[in-house]
């Protein structure tokens, strides 16, 4: 089979939010671009995601450059409202997207970019990736797992609660995912439990009808830890002690832990609110499996039917990426939003912010257009 080569001045691997941003920015500024994507569609993660999904930052601060959210959208835009919205994004800047195109190699040979596909070999003097953070699903392993005989998922198979309905389910992991989906069980009738390893903030999606996203944005400015001492007496009103239902608190505030962890506390959208009425059982971390038991780490047991594995994802750029020093052992990357170690080289989406993903995404695609068109002039 013969394989064509392509060139181009820049190449974008990935074609979710971040990578269709990095491309109607760089369109915008004259630049000859090509978005590779593995999937026959745009959005493609957003698509797979659960039926119930909704944005849990607001509408005007979730918006990529140069194209607002339809008037018609609410605050939180659904699933596939976003995904029209990705679609629509493409088809405004009429994007140059190569579906299905499994990028398999990535490499600096004689100051330019080879990129390899499965049937191409593209060419490029700069090249983005913007591949996301929910690439690989994270399932982590415990001993007796083979012996369980109920099902087990990762939230990434998961759709809705429906086939649940009446069975003991145990949601393992405390994020944004785990807490919606607890929620969606309960929803269909299920009768869900929280598995919750470690300790946890807890924030609310909205204070005084003002989006949480809007005030992180202002308190972006100033230090965590400060940010943390406003934000505690409110959090307490609002929120309540949650060590009372079996959590236990970090020992400092969700700025903080975003900047020191990478990692959004849970935005609540009517988890606690199941967990303080007994809808929803909060148990430990899981410590092993029998056929239709769990041990948590407490001690404590309980009989499941099912499981589902909120557990996050790893990027894994390293799987195609051959510049080492641009990621860490997990595979994701050391920057984002400027160009990397190597020169030409640039991550877009991969910043955990308090200000909410996707506007730190049109952020960085903004900066990564000006910086390119910069070096080509």
């Amino acid at each position: 089979m013969s394989t064509p080569k392509l060139d181009n001045n820049t190449i974008i691997i990935g074609a979710g939010p971040a990578g269709l941003a990095a491309g109607a920015c760089l369109k915008q500024a004259g630049v000859q671009v090509t978005i590779l994507e593995q999937s026959s569609q745009v959005g493609s993660v957003w698509r797979r995601h659960y039926d119930r999904l909704h944005l849990h930052t607001d509408k005007r601060n979730s918006e990529l450059p140069f194209a607002p959210f339809p008037k018609e959208y609410p605050r939180y835009p659904s699933r596939d409202q976003l995904v029209g919205y990705l679609e629509a994004y493409a088809q405004k800047f009429d994007l140059d997207i190569r579906f299905n195109q499994q990028v398999n190699s990535a490499r600096k040979e004689n100051g330019r970019w080879e990129i390899k596909t499965q049937d191409t070999l593209y060419h490029a003097s700069n090249l983005v990736i913007a591949t996301g953070y929910a690439r690989e699903p994270f399932t982590p392993e415990w001993q007796g797992r083979e012996l369980f005989k109920g099902k087990i998922i990762h939230s990434s198979e998961y759709k809705n609660g429906a086939p649940f309905k009446g069975q003991r389910v145990l949601v393992v992991g405390f994020g944004n995912s785990g807490g919606e989906i607890a929620i969606d069980l309960f929803e269909h009738g299920a009768r869900p439990s929280i598995a919750v390893r470690n300790a946890v903030n807890v924030i609310p999606k909205e204070l005084a009808g003002i989006p949480i996203l809007s005030i992180g944005i202002v308190q972006n400015i100033m230090p965590a830890w400060m940010a943390d001492a406003m934000n505690a007496p409110i959090l307490r009103a609002v929120i309540g002690d949650i060590t009372k239902y079996g959590l236990r608190k970090l020992p400092y505030g969700p700025a903080t832990q975003i900047k020191n962890e990478k990692h959004i506390p849970l935005i609540d959208i009517g988890t606690m609110k199941l967990i303080r009425e007994g809808h929803v059982t909060v148990y430990s971390g899981v410590e092993n499996f029998a056929e239709n038991r769990i041990k948590f780490t407490d001690g404590k047991e309980a009989e499941f039917d099912a499981v589902i594995l909120a557990t996050g994802y790893h990027p894994r750029v390293n799987t195609f990426l051959h510049e080492k020093s641009a990621y860490d052992e997990n595979g994701t990357p050391i920057s984002t939003g400027r160009e990397a170690s190597t020169p030409g080289l640039y991550f877009c989406g991969y910043y955990v912010s308090p200000t909410g993903m996707l506007r730190e995404i049109a952020m960085e695609a903004k900066q990564i257009s000006a910086a390119i068109k910069n070096k080509a002039e």
